[in-house]
């Protein structure tokens, strides 16, 4: 439950992460604007969080459409002064059954879903925290972003460059009262995830991981990454030598299933 937070913005919100985010931070006396592509599992999230107490307002937006979003957003913050955004919403990639490699235009469609949503999300709420002097900004970003997986550059990527770019954020803002997380996670049991056929070591529920996001924000914290064992396992493969790191890494090797086959909206609510 959250005790902290009182206006809150969370993308991606129809269901994974997202949708045991909203039911962690729900509580009397919290307000929240959820933002998911698919009407009938964003009424069902914000009917959880409304039975915790919460009072929920849901906007059915793709995060890509930048000018819509700034819009409700800015309605959003001028009745309900917003001290927590979470840029949640993403979506895989990989390499196809059948061994195929990522198709051209992934790249560009993941940076404008993953890295452009996220952006779309922070920056109209920008001027008015650090005009307020308050407020924290959570990027979801992933492992796949410290050690990139040669199954799925373009998420790789995507999830590297929200590491950077809060990394940079957390330095501009501190001075003006504004905390940035970036959060990390390993796998995670999502629809999302349904599509990934391939090895999940440690691979955790999205209850239990929305539980460790909402515990790391409520401290502050300015890195959340998870599960350990798995981060330590990267960390220590990002110390090897380029050939043996290579090596160590098809270990992991996966395809990743069509969106629309893990049978929800094509799993860009929740990671």
């Amino acid at each position: 439950m959250s005790g902290k937070w009182r206006a809150i913005v969370l993308t991606g919100a129809s269901g994974g992460i997202g949708r045991e985010l909203a039911i962690a931070f729900a509580a009397p006396g919290v307000t929240m604007l959820l933002v998911g592509r698919d009407r009938a599992r964003l009424d069902g999230a914000a009917l959880a969080a409304r039975e915790r107490g919460a009072k929920v307002e849901t906007a059915v937006l793709d995060v890509t459409d930048a000018e819509a979003l700034a819009g409700r957003l800015a309605a959003f913050d001028a009745a309900h002064a917003v001290d927590l955004v979470v840029a949640n919403a993403g979506v895989s990639a990989g390499r196809a059954p059948g061994g195929a490699i990522e198709p051209p235009g992934t790249m560009r469609r993941l940076v404008e879903i993953n890295l452009m949503g996220a952006v779309n999300t922070v920056e109209p709420l920008i001027p008015a925290m650090v005009a307020r002097g308050a407020g924290r900004i959570a990027l979801v970003s992933s492992l796949a972003g410290l050690r990139p997986l040669p199954d799925m550059p373009a998420y790789s990527a995507t999830k590297a460059a929200l590491r950077a770019w809060g990394t940079s954020l957390r330095g501009a803002l501190a001075p003006r009262g504004v905390g940035v997380s970036v959060i990390s996670p390993g796998f995670v049991t999502t629809p999302m995830a349904q599509r990934h056929r391939g090895p999940k070591p440690f691979e955790m529920d999205a209850a239990r991981a929305a539980r460790i996001i909402s515990r790391g924000l409520e401290r502050g914290r300015p890195l959340i990454t998870f599960p350990l064992p798995l981060a330590a396992m990267v960390w220590l493969g990002n110390r090897l030598p380029p050939v043996l790191s290579d090596l160590a890494i098809r270990a992991f090797g996966a395809e990743i299933l069509p969106e629309g086959d893990e049978g929800d909206d094509g799993g860009r609510d929740g990671l």
